[in-house]
């Protein structure tokens, strides 16, 4: 490991931060983001038609909570997920490398979703070129209400020298 990775960066490693959504998430919210990314699907929009399916009511599109969720407590300038770690990375450039989605159960009207980020691993590569390239490797559990499990996210980023 170089200098670049000096202890105070990898103190971060283990490090996380949750939030959770201010309210319960509404049919609106997820009928409009049905509509705005043109999925038809009727789970997501026709509560009669949902009420008949195995889910018995209303669902969400599994990425609504990936993308309305991550943000929550943040404020501008924050992290570009709503999260901020304070990485002492100064003078890298940031770039997404990443991400493995697993859903697991859908969220549903009436979830109210959180969404714990941790940082799992920080290594050092060299590019080609010979400089040094930061790869921090996050994950994200989505839960609901009654802490069960809807999504997580594996997510890698890479900080170039």
């Amino acid at each position: 490991m170089s200098e670049d990775l000096d202890e105070r960066l990898l103190a971060h490693v283990g490090r996380e931060q949750t939030f959770t959504a201010p309210e319960p998430l509404g049919e609106a919210a997820v009928r409009y983001f049905a509509l705005a990314t043109e999925d038809a699907n009727p789970l997501y929009s026709d509560t009669a038609r949902a009420g008949l399916s195995k889910h018995r009511g209303m669902i969400a599109p599994p990425t609504l909570i990936c993308e309305t969720n991550q943000i929550l407590g943040g404020e501008p300038g924050r992290g570009s997920d709503g999260v901020e770690w304070d990485l002492p990375l100064e003078g890298r450039r940031f770039m997404r490398s990443g991400n493995t989605y697993e859903f697991v159960q859908p969220a549903r009207p009436g979830d109210r979703v959180s969404v714990t980020w941790r940082i799992v691993d920080i290594v050092e590569r060299r590019t080609r070129g010979g400089d040094s390239a930061v790869f921090v490797t996050s994950r994200a559990d989505y839960t609901n209400q009654n802490g069960e499990t809807l999504a997580t996210n594996v997510e890698a980023n890479v900080y170039l020298k």
